[in-house]
């Protein structure tokens, strides 16, 4: 199941659009096919307009469970880049294509298998300066 993101269009840097556009086409799975997804209702900006708050390619983002409270921050990042112990989740992951594009404060529903849902919000979002 795909998560369900509050609000309309998403934005991205032009150079993310087209460097993922790349990776869709070079992964056949349905993680990409979600991904793809996202990216039909983006609208792109120079990445020099970009504006600060939106997460995009290897931006450090803090997430809260709406739920229970509880934060976690990770790092959006290609596939070949992805480790788990530093907290670098792919895009091609389905937290990974919701977050893409989401603003602080934009939200993600997540079903789960007991018919229940997670929600989740962005509480915040830096470039992580490993990637600079």
């Amino acid at each position: 199941m795909n998560p369900i993101v509050t609000g309309s269009a998403i934005t991205l840097k032009e150079s993310d659009y087209e460097r993922l556009q790349a990776t869709i086409e070079h992964h056949e799975s349905p993680q990409a096919d979600a991904l793809d997804e996202e990216l039909a209702r983006a609208e792109t900006v120079p990445d020099a307009d970009f504006p600060e708050g939106i997460v995009s390619m290897h931006s450090r983002v803090t997430f809260e469970d709406i739920d229970t409270g509880r934060e976690t921050t990770v790092t959006l990042v290609y596939p070949q880049e992805a480790d788990v112990a530093q907290m670098r989740v792919s895009v091609l992951t389905p937290v990974g294509s919701a977050l893409i594009g989401l603003s602080v404060g934009g939200e993600i529903e997540w079903p789960l298998p007991s018919g229940q849902a997670r929600r989740l919000r962005v509480t915040s979002v830096q470039q992580d300066e490993s990637f600079i």
